[in-house]
């Protein structure tokens, strides 16, 4: 479909902002907005999720498989549920980047469906 690729495209720039997108100076590793809105009690963490299930629905409107998008709402799931724990949760999303696995799963998902 025409629509793929800059849907592929939106996803995988949504996972990079919440998981990647931030470099943390002298020690070379990358957070995104996911670990550091986790801050914010409850609210950052409702964002947070709400961006990583809009990377599910959207892979679901490009097809990927049932199968998958279920190991993608585990991996938001995980990731929301411990992310809730403070100080604990946000080195937790600091480390999973569920978000980034996720944008993972759907394009191997959609690359082996042809």
């Amino acid at each position: 479909m025409d629509g793929e690729p800059s849907s592929l495209g939106r996803l995988r720039t949504l996972a990079h902002l919440l998981d990647e997108s931030v470099r943390v100076p002298g020690v070379g590793v990358h957070v995104g907005l996911d670990p550091l809105l986790g801050l914010l009690p409850v609210a950052g963490d409702v964002v947070t999720g709400l961006c990583s299930l809009y990377i599910v629905l959207e892979a679901g409107r490009l097809g990927v498989s049932r199968r998958a998008l279920a190991r993608m709402l585990l991996n938001v799931a995980l990731d929301v549920g411990i992310g809730a724990v403070p100080v604990v949760g946000d080195l937790f999303d600091a480390i999973w980047k569920a978000n980034v696995r996720n944008v993972d799963l759907a394009v191997a998902d959609l690359e082996r469906q042809g």
